[in-house]
């Protein structure tokens, strides 16, 4: 997809979001009306651009065929000092565009749904994936973001089998997108005697979560039971029935959600859950449908794609995607993450540049 056709696409969807929000109809649904609300303050950055853009291209052509039919030399002057001037705008217009193109899109500023899954490597996976929920609870801690509980499952020594987090806060899904994929961990476990060095596994997904108003489900298409909490917390925990268990019925999705107290506030949860995976299912479905350009990106790992080893003897981490390595694993796991996911974001914006297929100078001289 060329540069000037995701302009023609912008610009069409601002002139359908303006019609959208003056129509009585949408205005008496909240949330549809501030979701729509949202991604005009989104796109209004880029459409502003482009206005100027073509207004640039304008004058510019203006002046060169002033330039080309006039005979004054004073207004000949005039005209080629005018038009480096338009040409200059249109430049750096274009660079503008290209900037917030490749690194915006609708989903960076989403809250985000993180899972971690220990693989392969049995209980020092479990403390691995307690390693990496602990990694970026540091990094959103940093960065000001609230990290709330949905679900989980301890192993026998303090580890996760399994851990289910929201991330809430400016931006997340912007910097916490290219952390999907298989994490490798190479270290001495705790629970190996002869000092030898394993190797051991963790799937993270990093889920971004839709509008309310993005994923319609329907309640007869939901069959939601109550049951007692398994685990640690308490009296309360083992004798009320807390725990909240969806069935999607459509797709055969099941979400279960205990970590809080309050059955109400774990359907909640649940939901929020269920229409996470929801989109992330209609999303890959349309990844085949879609251009090169979103294939090629950094961000869209699967899950059983491996990106990254931490080598504890070593002290050092490396990115596969990206060839990146450093030798500060014990810092990066306090969270001190920046300079990792400032590569894999400058990584990101080469793929795509790359995918659009035309850089802003192929653009200009279109």
């Amino acid at each position: 997809m060329g540069l000037e056709i995701r302009f023609l696409e912008i610009t069409r969807r601002c002139a359908e979001i303006e019609a959208l929000t003056a129509d009585p109809a949408v205005i008496a649904n909240p949330k549809r009306y501030a979701a729509l609300m949202k991604e005009r303050g989104t796109l209004m950055p880029l459409q502003s651009r482009i206005q100027k853009l073509e207004n640039a291209k304008k004058q510019k052509a203006d002046a060169r065929a002033l330039l080309e039919t006039e005979q004054d030399k004073e207004m000949r002057a005039l005209a080629a000092e005018e038009l480096k001037s338009f040409e200059e705008t249109e430049e750096r217009l274009l660079h503008e565009l290209e900037e917030l193109l490749l690194t915006e899109d609708k989903e960076s500023h989403r809250n985000v749904i993180v899972e971690i899954r220990a693989g392969t490597g049995g209980e020092e996976a479990a403390l691995f994936a307690a390693d990496l929920l602990r990694m970026y609870s540091k990094y959103a801690e940093r960065k000001g973001w609230k990290v709330e509980m949905i679900d989980s499952s301890s192993s026998e020594r303090g580890g996760l089998k399994n851990v289910t987090v929201s991330v809430e806060g400016e931006d997340v899904y912007k910097f916490l997108r290219y952390e999907s994929g298989v994490h490798r961990v190479q270290r001495v476990p705790v629970t190996e005697a002869q000092g030898r060095v394993h190797t051991s596994t963790c799937s993270v997904a990093m889920l971004p979560e839709p509008e309310e108003i993005e994923v319609n489900i329907r309640p007869e298409e939901l069959e939601i039971t109550a049951c007692r909490a398994s685990g640690p917390g308490g009296q309360n925990v083992n004798k009320v029935s807390t725990a909240v268990r969806i069935v999607h019925k459509p797709s055969g999705m099941v979400v279960e959600c205990q970590s809080e107290r309050s059955q109400h506030r774990n359907r909640d949860q649940a939901f929020r859950l269920l229409r996470t995976r929801l989109y992330e299912k209609t999303a890959n479905e349309q990844k085949s449908e879609r251009d090169e350009l979103r294939r090629s990106q950094i961000g869209t790992a699967d899950r059983s794609e491996k990106i990254r080893t931490y080598n504890f003897p070593q002290n050092r981490v490396t990115d596969h995607r990206i060839g990146y390595s450093a030798h500060d694993l014990e810092n990066l796991m306090l969270g001190h993450v920046d300079d990792l996911f400032g590569k894999l974001m400058e990584a990101d914006r080469a793929e795509k540049l790359k995918s659009l297929g035309m850089t802003a100078k192929a653009v200009q001289k279109a």
